[in-house]
This record gives structure tokens, sequence and C-alpha cells, in this order.
């Protein structure tokens, strides 16, 4: 079975097939396809937007589709830019000084609490016979300045704490070891093997 991973960010469709390596015959992004207008996210949740964005690409492609909707929740900005997070601002950069001139109040180091954030990001893969959805979250902090050249989207402004490095300062492996991404995705790709499992016992019966 061909898997499509429904993005066009490459940082996000390799986190993705670091995963879910081997569990499917090709997994491609849509960057690797023809041009498909994406949908409007109209969702009120990660998790609407996810299983939109899954249904339309499938219906689009034929392809099975994996989908994801994920933001960045800063608490002192009552939890913005939360799930309009990829349109907070016409580009990462921007969006990155946006939230950083928000929160210059918060600049005093004894505060630096206050600066407590976290990524949350919600998947549903559709292959039109059974839908799979899982979640994660990772909480960490915003911190004074942007750290790192790695990663992608606000990755330099989230600082997680037990390695001490923003996102954009990790390695893949440690990206993907501690992501909200990689979270979502563990717990995805345990109940696709349950899947595929109960789908060869049927087989095998019959």
């Amino acid at each position: 079975m061909k898997l499509l991973v429904a993005t066009t960010n490459q940082g996000k469709a390799s986190e993705i097939e670091s995963v879910l390596f081997g569990m499917f015959e090709e997994i491609v992004s849509l960057s690797d396809l023809y041009s498909v207008r994406p949908p409007a996210e109209i969702g009120t949740t990660f998790q609407d937007n996810a299983r939109l964005k899954a249904a339309y690409y499938r219906e689009k492609t034929g392809f099975a589709a994996l989908a994801d909707d994920s933001g960045l929740m800063v608490e002192a900005l009552g939890g913005s830019p939360g799930v309009k997070t990829a349109r907070f601002a016409p580009s990462a950069e921007e969006g990155i000084s946006k939230i950083l001139s928000r929160l210059k109040h918060l600049a005093i180091p004894n505060k630096l609490q206050s600066r407590h954030a976290y990524f949350e990001c919600a998947l549903c893969l559709d292959a039109g016979d059974y839908k799979i959805e899982a979640k994660g979250k990772v909480e960490g902090l915003i911190p004074l300045n942007p750290a790192g050249k790695n990663g992608f989207g606000y990755d330099p402004i989230f600082y997680y704490p037990p390695l001490e490095k923003t996102f954009a300062q990790m390695t893949l492996a440690e990206k993907t070891s501690v992501s909200h991404r990689s979270q979502a995705l563990t717990i995805l790709k345990g109940k696709l093997e349950s899947h595929f499992a109960k789908k060869r016992t049927t087989i095998n019966r019959r």
C-alpha cells in the first residue's frame, strides 16, 4: 500500500517517514505528486483539521493519506497561536518575531517560567476502509532569543529543558525521540500494527 504524507513541508515529511519506514510499500509527500490545491482548514481543533485534510487528500489522490495538524500554544498569549499557528504570520520567521515581541514584558529572568509553552500534534490516517488517529504533546519554554538552525517552523523558539536545547538545536534523532509529532506517530504506529495484525489473522482464517 502507498501512503501519502499530506504535507509539502519536507521537515515534517522526514520526521514522519523516519518513524513509519518499512510499514508501507512506498511513502510519498505532496511534493512528489502533481499539484493538489489544499483544503480550507476550518476546524476548531487540531484533530478536526487533521481529519478533514486526510479525507480530502485520500479522495483527491486515491492513496491512503496521513495528515497532521499541529501548533504552538504559548500560555502567556492565551494559548495563541494555537490552531492558527500556520496562519499566524506570513512566515515562521515573522511569527517568531511576533511572539518574542509580545513576550518582552516577561524577559526578566525570574519570570522565565511564565514563558511556558507546548507543542501539540494531531494525526489522522484515512485509508477509506479504516481510519486511525493519534495525538501528542510536548512542554517547554519560549527562550529570550531564537537558537539553532535545524528543524523548521517555530523550532528555534521552543526550548526543551530536559535536553537543554531548542528543537532547532537538536539533531533529527534527538527531536524524534521527544517531539509532539513523534509521540503521536508512535501511538499511530502501534494502532496501525494492531490493525494490520488483525487483518492478517482474518485473511488466514478464510
